[in-house]
């Protein structure tokens, strides 16, 4: 058996610059991955299964989408029984459904020894969502275009994050919603990822108040009691609060590992569901 860790990611920065066309919108994005993983467990097999301990998520899922795409491409002639065990919350813009697609790609690129360049799999992530190419690299870059472009940057030093996660139920459509609900004056040209990209490339943390999100421009409109959690967030002592993705989680950046876990245990003592989580190099 092969087990392996799918990470969540934050957008330390999530510029949109503009549209392609009609449909899709450019990015221009800073991620990291942190220490808040789902778990899966692959075993060869003749054919492809697949179960998973949230209910919700066992037919359709992109792990599956991942598998047949790999075994189409390559012509594998085998199989694999695959196990997924959710951690990282659904539906709040933590990335977790994406990492575990990309984290299927690199185990099975090993467990049926394909031996695929990197390269090669962030291409075939591509086609399975705009998230799933980052998760390929992991640890800290930046994204372009539509999520296809990834350029791996410097790790980012250790930092802690406390995480909210609002108990607001999923939205289909959510991320297609909020991209809809932006304008002209919503979109930006970079200057946010050029102000936090010299400290990266120093080797030190972006300052909190630096981090942006365009979404947090409008998420308020999708999810309109969210803004009761992020006032809930700020009573427990929390400062430069920001929207995970397109959310509705929230986080915050501290530095010491002892302040992150005194306000997470504020939050959990009111009954908020909450994480402390660090950042960590790369997927592997």
């Amino acid at each position: 058996m092969l087990t392996v860790y799918a990470p969540a990611k934050l957008n330390l920065v999530l510029e949109v610059l503009g549209k392609y066309g009609n449909e899709y919108h450019q990015v221009f994005s800073i991620m990291q991955t942190i220490n808040f993983c789902d778990i899966l467990n692959f075993e060869p097999a003749r054919e492809i299964s697949f179960n998973c301990d949230e209910p919700g998520l066992k037919h359709d899922n992109l792990v599956i989408q991942a598998t047949k795409l790999l075994k189409e491409v390559t012509k594998y002639s085998g199989g694999v029984r695959i196990e997924l065990y959710k951690r990282i919350p659904w539906g709040t813009g933590l990335g977790g459904g994406s990492s575990d697609a990309a984290a299927t790609l690199l185990a099975l690129n090993t467990l049926w020894a394909l031996s695929l360049p990197v390269s090669n799999l962030a291409c075939l992530a591509s086609r399975l969502g705009s998230d799933i190419p980052f998760f390929v690299f992991g640890g800290t870059a930046l994204v372009e275009g539509m999520g296809e472009k990834v350029t791996p940057l410097p790790p980012m030093p250790r930092a802690y994050f406390v995480l909210l996660v609002p108990p607001l139920p999923p939205i289909p459509g959510k991320t297609k919603q909020l991209y809809t609900k932006l304008s002209d004056s919503h979109f930006t040209k970079g200057q946010f990822v050029h102000a936090v990209l010299p400290s990266l490339m120093e080797n030190k943390i972006p300052a909190p108040a630096s981090m942006f999100n365009a979404f947090e421009k409008v998420v308020f409109d999708v999810f309109p009691k969210l803004e009761e959690y992020k006032k809930a967030f700020e009573q427990a002592g929390a400062t430069n609060i920001h929207l995970a993705g397109s959310g509705p989680a929230l986080f915050t950046l501290v530095y010491k590992k002892k302040e992150a876990e005194e306000l997470c245990l504020h939050l959990q003592r009111q009954g908020l569901r909450s994480y402390v989580a660090s950042s960590i190099l790369t997927n592997g």
